[in-house]
């Protein structure tokens, strides 16, 4: 099967003339920020999922995801892929409608990404000011991403996903689309 990538403002049209929106990010990243009418698939459960009839367009938050897995899409569907081009980003930047909830906690990956990197700057800058034995937090911290991405298991998203705003959201899911 093919796939082809539309602008925002052909997916609308699309939208419009009956075609279903089918985001593959996380639950989380989901509940944060989504396009209205869109329905929320994540990629680890596309080849699960019960598809809806009729035509599907694909997206994701600027669209490498959904570029990355047009294959198995079209596969699991059976039909030509229409990917959203640049994803919901350039949904946005297009000013077609995105429906934003600040209240939901922004995914847990981006969080491991602010601590981690604010806990290397931290390490470095007291190493270099203070004591250079503070070099070994940066390096610990380091050692901890580097193992994450080798092994599948990052033990500051779990820490991360224990802490009180990624806990509940009004949905029943925790702000990281776990069950609570």
């Amino acid at each position: 099967m093919m796939t082809v990538t539309i602008s925002p403002a052909e997916a609308r049209l699309q939208m419009e003339a009956g075609a279903r929106l089918i985001d593959i990010r996380s639950p989380s990243e989901f509940a944060r920020m989504h396009v209205p009418g869109s329905l929320n698939i994540p990629q680890d459960q596309l080849a699960a999922a019960r598809l809806p009839q009729g035509p599907l367009l694909f997206t994701c938050r600027s669209g490498a995801r959904t570029a990355a897995c047009a294959s198995q899409i079209a596969a699991r569907t059976g039909m030509e892929v229409a990917i959203l081009d640049g994803g919901l980003m350039a949904w946005g930047e297009a000013g077609l409608p995105i429906l934003i909830d600040r209240s939901q906690p922004i995914d847990i990956m981006r969080q491991v990404q602010i601590v981690a990197g604010s806990l290397i700057l931290v390490g470095v800058l007291l190493g270099l000011f203070a004591d250079p034995a503070f070099l070994g937090l940066a390096g610990f911290v380091g050692a901890g991403l580097t193992f994450a991405g080798v092994s599948g298991w990052c033990g500051m998203a779990k820490l991360l996903a224990l802490m009180p705003w990624n806990r509940q959201s009004g949905n029943g899911q925790s702000g990281n689309g776990q069950p609570a």
